[in-house]
């Protein structure tokens, strides 16, 4: 596994709730979806993991990644329409953190790195 996806996996657990609640089919899909079977998935995964430690609005954040303004902008609408952060205030100034509903699932992201792991060290052969 990559160290930056292991590192991932460190920070996820020491975030989980006691209480370990098992996802349902549905948000498994979604999770995956947004983070393994796309090609933002590593960015937005990166874009999570700063926001379990603090609030960003999107300019801190693509300092924080060394992204353009404009990628970080459009995974932070990926990201909200699939109800994986919340956005305080509007425009420049706005502030995202975590929504509830990811808060609730956050264990379930270590299925989706483990999957994205594999397929980031996956090789396609072509004959």
């Amino acid at each position: 596994m990559t160290n930056q996806l292991l590192e991932f996996k460190e920070i996820i657990k020491s975030k989980q709730i006691s209480e370990q609640r098992k996802p349902d089919k549905q948000t498994r899909i979604l999770l995956l979806y947004l983070f393994t079977s796309t090609r933002g998935g590593l960015t937005r995964l990166r874009i999570i993991i700063h926001l379990l430690e603090k609030s960003y609005n999107t300019h801190q954040l693509a300092q924080k990644l060394d992204l353009d303004y404009k990628a970080v902008q459009h995974h932070m609408r990926v990201l909200e329409k699939n109800n994986m952060v919340s956005k305080i205030g509007e425009k420049y100034g706005a502030i995202f953190h975590l929504s509830n509903f990811l808060e609730m699932n956050i264990n379930a992201l270590d299925e989706a790195i483990d999957k994205l792991d594999k397929k980031m060290n996956h090789k396609k052969v072509y004959m």
